[in-house]
């Protein structure tokens, strides 16, 4: 998780002195409290910055603005999620989509996901801070959830890396769009039974997909 922060901020990072990991860590602790206490609208640096015990040129000096603190605190959330060996393909694909629906029911995500996002729509290094700082970050599980069940013999092996690339683009696509959509926009509880349907809807079509490129 630190070095995933770490490599979020040192984009915005200016000549000066060194960085502190604990100043750091304090201001993205101060972003979370104040999403939840005050919300999006009312969120400001300078609110932050009192929370955090830290100056507010201290905020300047890591992050360009209020979107990109935002995004890099929500993003420490994500950087929690991990893939346990649950034994199966099924079992490992429920437990990542429920880890997932835990991080977006949580009330500073759903205060500030739809926000940036929404942001991001006409703000392009918003939209690319978006992808390295949680959608990138997210997909390599998908590439290690693949990988071990290949090693299981749950899936084929992929010979082009190109190839699988694009399928773990998919999955993860597939994954998060839903669960983001009933989670965030129908307002819909992702339970257990929920997460075996989909997980077995989302499984039918892999095995679909593997068919069909065995016979091209």
């Amino acid at each position: 998780m630190v070095a995933n922060m770490q490599n979020r901020t040192s984009a915005g990072h200016r000549t000066g002195r060194p960085r502190s990991a604990a100043a750091d860590a304090a201001i993205l602790e101060a972003t979370r409290a104040a999403l939840i206490e005050l919300g999006w609208s009312k969120l400001t640096l300078g609110d932050v910055a009192l929370r955090a015990g830290v100056a507010k040129t201290t905020l300047y000096r890591r992050w360009a603005g209020k979107n990109e603190l935002v995004v890099d605190a929500v993003a420490e959330l994500f950087d929690e999620l991990e893939l346990p060996d649950r034994g199966s393909l099924p079992a490992d694909v429920e437990g990542a989509v429920l880890q997932f629906a835990t991080v977006l029911d949580r009330p500073e995500t759903r205060t500030a996901l739809m926000a940036v996002v929404a942001e991001a729509t006409r703000d392009e290094p918003l939209r690319r801070r978006i992808r390295a700082s949680i959608v990138d970050c997210q997909k390599q599980l998908v590439l290690e959830g693949r990988a071990r069940a290949q090693a299981r013999g749950e899936l084929p092996a992929e010979e082009d890396p190109e190839a699988a690339a694009r399928t773990a683009d998919l999955i993860f696509d597939m994954v998060a769009g839903a669960v983001v959509h009933r989670t965030l926009v129908s307002g819909e509880p992702v339970d257990p039974r929920w997460a075996r349907s989909f997980t077995r809807v989302l499984l039918l079509g892999l095995a679909g997909a593997a068919e069909a490129a065995a016979q091209d």
